[in-house]
């Protein structure tokens, strides 16, 4: 059985206004699940998957594939911006927890897929919580 691996993080909410926020966020790794998939998990249950790989490129530069685009934001912070039908939401990591997660899933999973096998991967979708009574969105 594989290992499931998940933190809990704090990320800031970017908004249009002057203030930023932080939230909670999950961060989670299911190899049973896809070993080229993480989850990010937002406030309200709002769960996003995508490839592990557009996280780990995105530590070093922009990328973006499908509704999800992510850039370093100098030597310390990371963006992530998810596109939905519900619009646009901006996060701001701190590199060092994402770098520990990634950490974590290599040391303990399979290894990244070739860059061939990541053309194959699912596209980035977008799911509202069960309990939530939304139904399931994809960005």
């Amino acid at each position: 059985m594989s290992p499931v691996i998940e933190e809990h993080a704090r990320a800031r909410l970017i908004t249009d206004g002057p203030l930023t926020r932080p939230v909670p966020v999950g961060l989670r790794y299911d190899a049973a699940d896809d070993p080229r998939t993480v989850h990010i998990t937002l406030p309200g249950g709002t769960d996003w998957a995508f490839g592990r790989d557009l996280l780990e490129r995105g530590l070093r530069t922009p990328i973006e594939r499908g509704a999800v685009r992510v850039w370093p934001c100098g030597r310390t912070q990371l963006i992530v911006e998810l596109h939905s039908a519900d619009g646009v939401e901006v996060f701001q990591f701190e590199i060092r927890t994402l770098i520990r997660f990634l950490a974590r899933i290599r040391s303990q999973a399979p290894a990244a897929p070739s860059a061939d096998a990541a053309r194959e991967q699912r596209p980035p979708s977008r799911t509202a919580s069960p309990d939530r009574g939304t139904q399931p969105a994809h960005g």
